[in-house]
């Protein structure tokens, strides 16, 4: 489990979120924690920020900031619930384990999580069928739990709506106490609430003010969101379960539409109550405020677009020390400039469209058992347009492989006629071992045609290892075409004119000599840049899965060597202090008519870097800038969060 962080969080007001609390810090902002779609990769747990309630900025780039498979039975969890505790000095989460694709349902339980910083969060999972097999083994879907202080019994409660299976006749809301260390639950579900239809997405409040827990649900029966209030949660001792609600007539909802996901917060001024409902066929969230929670005014529907699609989630008041820490923790800073999980990224200059484009090895796969190609563009080297997959080894496109698509590298070349070719290398397994192959496109994107069988399949006399890690390379003084590769030597040749075969009298064995895991040992991804004269290898050293993984160079006055090791030659490697692993796999780009250079390198995502969540397998992609000095040597470079500033943009 997670380790967590001290944290000193207080609130001066006495209702906050809706329950009282002794705090000395006063709520400056929201939190939104909400999952994005219907896909296995939007079923994750996002994080938002607002200062206002209604306005929201998407945080990591709108991309997850807790990964479903490292919580979830099923892989995926949707309809996050956040609540801060009672003493303020802890948070508790609640999701639906469910993977959509597998049907409405599929889910059979729940997610209990615990933090103390907002970021690294504690997990225990609840699965009904495993833990209630007498009464509830054939529960079919246990959707959207809630979290909620029941101050008569001193106890957390966790509500959520359950169907038993197809004969029973709708889904109705049941509750659990959780035990003291939000770790399971207790005792047998317990029957809390239905409208006498199904009744889904529940939301509860404890308002001060009346004295009463307000209770909005959807009612499948009806067109939108209703709303119950009780004096207390549970009936008294001798009354029937569920005969504690007072059913209200009005509804919530601000419109006609469909709606659901409804989440009620007091505002930062305890005055007011926000409440938000998910409007999810007309693609907005709908706003609205009360004073009282039986008057609802509209304030505004918030578009849900770019990198903010929120569906079903919640929102709470946070203070400026826990807002601090999330933007430094999950800010839209540079790195990674990819979404998702991503490695071995090759960066290409194209002088047909005059972008920037980058290919790499999927990730996030067990045993690094990608399959396919992705190319991103760019004008400014931040903003990324993913253009999707243009080669796909597992299919028609690539007969002579099955998988493990790895470590691509492209280049450009000028026809005579004055259009362009690009010529893609990639390595893949054949069957019996890793080889190299060539694809061929007139655009940067594709269509690639494969060449239809490897161009390289084994290693070079005298060379032992993995056929992968390819580079191309242009020589601007003969303007000949070089290819390198090699995991375990590092092995160089001349490309003839067709540029899909060697000139098998130049293979060259260019192997660094020397050097420790620690330093300069070769290990694979060679890379290949010139300047002022000189050619500069690049390299990495010790295992991609390995926070070690680091890059070094040599140089040389030729394309083939031989390389001279250089005297400081680490130039990029982890720094723990800034949660930073793994650095390596690298490939350079240069600035058209300058001397500006950057690095795009990966490394492993720091919430995948213990043993057991399997290094290595998630990998991100970043860029820095590479500087050198008068000498032309390589600078160390630092990895950042940060990045650099976009082209054309001050620095």
């Amino acid at each position: 489990m997670k380790k967590f962080f001290t944290l000193f969080c207080a609130i001066t007001m006495a209702t906050i979120a809706g329950f009282a609390q002794q705090s000395e810090e006063p709520m400056v902002a929201y939190l939104f924690t909400y999952f994005t779609g219907n896909a296995p990769h939007e079923e994750q747990i996002c994080y938002a920020l607002s200062d206002d309630g209604y306005n929201f900025t998407p945080l990591n780039h709108g991309n997850p900031v807790i990964k479903s498979d490292s919580i979830a039975l099923t892989g995926c969890v949707r309809d996050p619930h956040i609540l801060r505790s009672e003493d303020g000095k802890e948070f508790y989460m609640v999701v639906t384990d469910m993977r959509s694709s597998l049907g409405w349902s599929s889910n059979r339980g729940i997610v209990l999580m615990k933090s103390r910083d907002l970021v690294n969060w504690e997990h225990h999972t609840v699965h009904f069928p495993t833990k209630y097999p007498r009464k509830w083994g054939n529960v079919i879907r246990v959707w959207a739990p809630e979290t909620i202080y029941d101050k008569r019994a001193g106890k957390y409660m966790v509500f959520y709506s359950l169907r038993t299976d197809y004969n029973d006749s709708f889904d109705r809301i049941y509750y659990s106490y959780v035990n003291e260390d939000f770790t399971d639950l207790e005792g047998e579900p317990q029957y809390l609430f239905d409208n006498g239809s199904a009744t889904i997405d529940g939301d509860i409040v404890y308002n001060e003010a009346d004295g009463l827990y307000h209770l909005f649900y959807k009612s499948e029966g009806g067109r939108g969101i209703y709303q119950a209030t009780a004096k207390n949660l549970t009936p008294e001792r001798g009354q029937r379960a569920g005969s504690q609600w007072t059913r209200l007539k009005e509804n919530v909802e601000q419109t006609k539409k469909a709606v659901e996901g409804v989440g009620v917060c007091r505002s930062l001024d305890g005055k007011s109550w926000i409440i938000m409902y998910d409007c999810y066929m007309d693609g907005h969230y709908q706003f609205c405020r009360s004073t009282d929670l039986k008057s609802f005014e509209w304030v505004q529907d918030t578009q849900t677009k770019g990198k903010f699609t929120p569906r079903h989630g919640t929102i709470i008041p946070i203070t400026q020390r826990e807002k601090d820490r999330l933007l430094k923790e999950f800010g839209n800073h540079v790195n990674p400039i990819l979404p998702d999980f991503h490695a071995d990224p090759e960066i290409l200059y194209s002088e047909k469209t005059g972008k920037y484009y980058i290919y790499s090895t999927t990730d996030g796969v067990r045993h690094w058992g990608g399959w396919k190609f992705n190319v991103f563009s760019s004008e400014d080297l931040v903003n990324w347009k993913d253009e999707g997959t243009m080669l796909d080894v597992k299919s028609d496109q690539v007969p002579w492989a099955r998988g493990n698509a790895w470590a691509p590298a492209i280049i450009e070349r000028k026809q005579k006629d004055g259009s362009y070719k690009y010529y893609f290398y990639y390595s893949a397994d054949a069957g019996r071992r890793k080889e190299i192959g060539v694809a061929v496109a007139d655009d940067p994107v594709g269509p690639f045609v494969d060449l239809g069988k490897p161009m390289i399949s084994d290693e070079p006399e005298g060379c032992r290892g993995q056929q992968i890690d390819v580079d191309v390379f242009q020589d601007p003084k003969s303007k000949k075409y070089y290819i390198y590769w090699g995991n375990g030597y590092m092995a160089g040749a001349e490309l003839n004119d067709d540029m899909t075969s060697l000139r098998a009298e130049t293979i060259t064995k260019l192997t660094p000599e020397g050097g420790t895991l620690q330093d300069y040992a070769y290990r694979e991804a060679p890379y290949v840049i010139y300047r002022k004269g000189t050619y500069y290898f690049l390299w990495s050293v010790d295992d991609t899965g390995s926070p070690n993984y680091h890059v070094a160079y040599g140089t040389s006055r030729k394309p083939l060597g031989p390389i001279k090791v250089a005297e400081e030659p680490v130039i990029l490697k982890q720094r723990p202090e800034d949660k930073i692993y793994g650095t390596a796999h690298n490939s350079v780009i240069q600035i058209p008519g300058t001397d500006k250079w950057y690095i795009v390198y990966h490394r492993i995502n720091k919430r995948y870097i213990e043993p057991f969540m399997g290094p290595g397998y998630h990998r991100e992609v970043c860029i820095d800038e590479m500087h050198f000095d008068k000498q032309g040597r390589i600078l160390p470079v630092t990895p950042t969060h940060s990045g650099p500033a976009p082209l054309g943009k001050a620095e």
